[in-house]
Parts: C-alpha cells; structure tokens; sequence
C-alpha cells in the first residue's frame, strides 16, 4: 500500500454572535509585547514558532466594525469556525504538560460554539485535512478523517446528489458545474491543501467520490466519500481546462448569502512528488479567486470569504498602541494584497502557526485574516454580522482558542466519533505497537546552526545502508517526529517517516554533487539543509547562493572529485526534483529500491540496543 503522506487543514461555523467586546472603528481591539518564551516546534516540514505564552496571547480577540455607532438592529450575526491542517490528527497529543486536540475533543468544541449561536453555523477547513498523517489515519487511507468531517455535518450534507442530479457533489462532472453551490444549507465546506495530492488526482477524487481503495475496505465497506463540498479555484485539468472542483460554495445564513472560495498554494507542484500533480496546473491564487467576484456580485453576493492553503506566522499583535504594528509576511502576504475589496475574512493554513490579524489590501480595505496553528490543537473563533440591506459583511472579529482536553468542553468529547476513533486505532493496532528496537535517550530532529540533526544522520545512515550506496541523502521535511528515549515502535516509526516514498540510487558526478548541495538554497523560500550519510562537507553563511558550499568530503577523507560519477540514495520525492532539489532529477542508471521506512526499521533492527545516533559534525558551517 502506498502511503498517504501526513499534511495539514481547515473548518468553519456560523451563527449569531455572542460575548463580543466593545467595538471600535477599523481597528484591532489587542496589541502585546513580542513574545519571548518560544517554543520551536516543527510540522508538516514547517518549524512553527509555538509556546503556551503565544497560546494565550492567540485567544484575544481582534475585531473590526464598519461604521461605530450604526443601527445593528437589523444585522445577521453569526459565526465562523476554522481549522487547518489536521494532518488525519484523530487523537488527542500532549503540548505543554497539557492534553489537547483529537477529533472527538475538537468536535466538541465546534459543537458547543454552534450551540451557543442556535446553530447557525458553517464550519470550513482551509486544506491538508489528510495527508502526513498518524497511523490510526493513514494506514487506512486517511479514510477515518473524512469520516470525521462526515460526521461534523448536519443533515444538509449528504451523500446523496442533489434533487434531479445524480452525481455526487464532488464527482467531475458535477464539479465543472458548480455543483456545491446546490448545499446551502450544508454546515461544511472544506478546500484542497498540498498534502491532498501526494497520492495523485485519481486518489484525492476516490476519497471525495467515494470507493474502496484497493487494499480496503477499511473501516466503512464501501467507503462512502465525503459528505460535504470540497472547493478551489486555483486547479485545473490540463485535458480539459476545467476547474478540478467547484471554485466556490455558496451558503445560506438567516437568508442571506454568503460565498466560500477555496484556493491553494500555487507552489504546490514544487512541494509534491511529480507523480501527485500530474495532469493538473495550478494558478495564481489571488487572480483564480478574484475573477469570481463579478460573478458572485451578479447573483448578489456581497459576503465572501476566503478558504486557502497558504498562510504566515504571528508572534504577536499589530494593535493600535503597539509601536510597530507586525506586518504580514511571505507569499500570503502578497496574496491578501492582491485581493479584490469584496473579499472580507480570509481563513489560512500551510504555515502550522497562528495569524489573527486585519490585513489592509492595495486598495485599503481591512480583511481578517486567521489561521489556527495545527492538528486539532486551535480553531479561529471567528464572528460576523452582515447587513442584510446591502448583503455585505460589517462587521468581524476573531480569536484563536485551543482545544485543551483537560477543561469543558474538551473533557467531554463527542462520543460518536470518540467511537470511530477508537474503532481505527484498535484496526491498526497490531502492526503499530510492534517493537522494533529500544534508543538509549531521545533522538530528535533539532538541527544544529549548521544543519545537522541527529535522526537526519539516522535516516540517513539506514538509507545508505539499504541501498549500498557511496552516498545518502534525506529532506527534512520528510522528518515529521522525533523518537522517544526507550522501547521504539513500528508506529514510532511510521510517525517519522510517514510518507512510503521508495528510495532510488542514482549516479551523480561529482560537479552535479556540488550542484545539488547549493540548491539547499537556491530558489528556497527557506534553506533546506539535507541530512547527509557518507558525505562532509563545509558551508559558508556569508557567501552567496551559488556559492556557499566549501570543502566536501566522502566518509573516508577522501575529496569529492568533479568528474567523478557517485553511486547516491534519495527518496523519490526529491529523486523526481521534489523540494527543488532539480539536479536529483538528471541522475542517471537510477535503480528503485525499499521504501523508506523498511529501510529504516530493517535498519534499527540490525544495529546494537539500545541505539544511539548523535550530530557528528558531517555538515560544517563557517560564518
């Protein structure tokens, strides 16, 4: 079975507002000191800038009225809840001491919000619902997690077409139609994330449309699909031309009409294995999404909101009494700039950190912007009110609350999925708590100021070993947990290296060698260090791109000569030019071999117990 790879999402609710604070006119009610107690914790190939400090500082409230002193008599208030990036979370995880997130645990949050505003709620996840996933998730295809937003969904997402259709509301043919504009009433509508399409289009549409996979069934027989509307604007079929999924979804609240446009990052492709993107084009997000406005103005529309794959990290407050308001940063920041003024909240993901800010655009309009760390763990508690004379949103506030398990109503977590939960993990069981070997401390992927990380040079190493190769290399995106001090499980394992890539040894010469280790920064958003096994090398902070690695080495001593050809190891996600490691892509008399995570388990089987790895000094930095 070929693995989905572990990713990142988001929700929404709607319903009338409750415990706002005062209002005041264009401007955010909070502003804080930086925070200085910063914990770096690191997801989905992202090192999140997390601590329980920042966790409080996330549940302030920021908020935005249109007009102060305007009769709000008449207005529609309610309430839109988000979360990103659930990577197939399913259970509850420890932060900080405390237990938190999980799907029951998060259900019962989002349940309680509703209750608070009768119910009038749409709930939206802004992409990488599955994908990089846990176990208990991804050895079943990720099927258990769109169970889960199934059974977030009220009566008014279903299964079952539409009146007169007889299609599902995410097959193809219903999606060039803009068939999820026929849900209304449906409390859900989720967007597509890049982990969605590690496993191509035809898997990401079976797990929508529904359909055992072949290694199923798995806990449904058959698998039913999802129940509520995916959407995006920015994916097309090449063939075709056509829109992958209905660009937008239009929901009804106290009968007015609000819009949901779904988009993800453009970059996908360069963050994806080739094979996961094939036959589709992604396009700019801010232009996808701003050519459905006059669309949605001719039906009337007013209130739109955005639900994307893209976002940034906050460390604080731009508030009116902070002297130097943050500015948000990165490729969300250029999005939100480019955005047409109709567009009023804006719910992100990607970034695994917490954004709760009013964003001005070219044009000066403030749109909220939100995003709720990761995995369960947050959602952005977000308040609207429309008037339902011009149909436009006047006002909007927000905060970002964490799902802590240990208070209400996280020590009451909702028992139907608390059920499913426990049905998959007990499915998985056998194969994940198979002790594989037993480490003498912790062995963590914290890289050093040169790079190197300790279960880099493990992975590493097991690669090397398995493919009998001069040298290895490892991403360390792919890198997505640490191991434990003490016994090492299967399921430990698997939460590192989640992915199932196969590796692929290759012959690259000594120049390409070179090539390839200064595209760690080479046209990266970020430098991306590789983890090395039979390879040394020197890098120097102060010289340019291009030029930045010195000395470089094999194991032995022996200098790495130019015209030399060398036998190499990489998984097949950057083996295809995955990361932008490009050069990968020209080696030649390139052999397919294990899968990552044997490689690793055969690995730790056959080295003395209990196994030690520790940073070696393979990568050297001089500044």
């Amino acid at each position: 079975m070929k693995l989905r790879h572990l990713a990142c999402s988001v929700f929404l609710l709607a319903g009338s507002v409750h415990g706002v604070a005062e209002t005041k006119s264009s401007a955010p009610l909070a502003s804080h000191e930086h925070d200085h107690q910063q914990q770096d914790i690191a997801f989905c190939g992202h090192k999140a800038n997390d601590s329980a400090a920042l966790r409080a500082r996330a549940g302030e409230l920021i908020q935005w009225r249109e007009v102060a002193g305007n009769d709000d008599s008449a207005w529609q208030r309610f309430k839109i809840l988000g979360f990103n990036d659930f990577h197939g979370q399913l259970q509850s995880r420890s932060l900080f001491g405390r237990p938190v997130g999980g799907a029951a645990v998060l259900a019962a949050y989002l349940q309680q919000e509703s209750r608070e505003v009768g119910g009038h709620s749409i709930i939206v996840h802004a992409g990488d619902h599955v994908g990089a996933s846990p176990p208990v998730s991804a050895l079943l295809q990720d099927e258990p997690s769109i169970t889960f937003l199934n059974m977030l969904a009220n009566k008014h997402c279903s299964l079952v077409p539409a009146a007169g259709s007889r299609q599902r509301i995410n097959e193809p043919s219903a999606r060039a139609t803009g068939a999820s504009a026929k849900t209304p009433l449906c409390n859900v509508v989720g967007t597509l994330g890049n982990h969605e399409f590690d496993e191509g289009v035809g898997e990401l549409t079976r797990l929508l449309n529904g359909g055992n996979h072949p290694d199923g069934p798995f806990l449904q027989d058959i698998y039913q699909g999802s129940a509520v509307p995916y959407v995006n604007a920015n994916v097309f079929n090449i063939a075709t031309g056509k829109p992958l999924l209905a660009p937008y979804n239009i929901k009804l609240v106290g009968g007015v009409r609000v819009a949901f446009i779904g988009a993800v990052l453009q970059e996908t492709p360069s963050i994806v294995t080739p094979s996961g993107v094939a036959g589709v084009e992604f396009i700019d997000e801010a232009e996808a999404i701003n050519r459905l406005v006059p669309e949605l103005q001719r039906k009337g529309i007013r209130a739109i909101v955005v639900t994307i794959h893209q976002g940034a990290r906050q460390r604080s407050y731009g508030g009116a009494t902070e002297s130097e308001q943050q500015d948000l940063s990165g490729p969300i920041a250029d999005i939100v700039n480019r955005l047409d003024s109709e567009i009023d909240i804006v719910v992100s993901g990607h970034a695994h950190g917490f954004t709760n800010q009013l964003v001005s655009n070219a044009e000066g309009k403030e749109i909220l912007i939100t995003q709720a760390f990761s995995r369960g763990t947050a959602y952005a508690d977000i308040d609207v009110a429309i008037d339902p004379r011009s149909g436009d949103i006047v006002e909007k506030s927000a905060r970002i609350i964490t799902t802590w398990a240990d208070v209400e109503p996280g020590l009451s977590p909702d028992p139907a999925i608390a059920g499913m939960t426990q049905q998959a993990v007990a499915s998985v069981a056998l194969l994940v708590n198979q002790v594989i070997g037993n480490a003498a401390q912790d062995i963590t992927r914290t890289a050093n100021s040169a790079g190197e990380s300790a279960l880099g040079n493990l992975i590493a190493d097991a690669q090397r070993k398995a493919m009998a190769t001069d040298i290895a290399l490892m991403n360390p995106g792919g890198i997505r947990a640490d191991l434990p001090a003490g016994e090492i499980t299967w399921g430990d394992l698997f939460t590192v290296q989640p992915f199932n890539n196969d590796l692929i040894t290759m012959n690259l010469s000594g120049v390409q060698i070179k090539d390839l280790l200064e595209q760690q920064w080479l046209g990266q958003s970020r430098p991306r260090i590789l983890k090395t096994s039979g390879l040394h090398y020197t890098w120097d902070a102060s010289a340019p791109d291009g030029s930045k690695v010195v000395d470089i080495a094999l194991a032995s001593g022996a200098a790495l000569e130019p015209s030399t050809l060398y036998s190499v190891t990489a998984n097949s996600f950057i083996a295809g030019g995955g990361d932008n490691f490009s050069v990968l892509s020209e080696g030649t008399h390139r052999v397919i071999g294990a899968v990552d995570l044997d490689a690793l388990v055969a690995y730790i089987e056959t080295i003395e117990q209990p196994f030690n790895t520790q940073i070696e000094g393979r990568i050297q930095r001089s500044d």
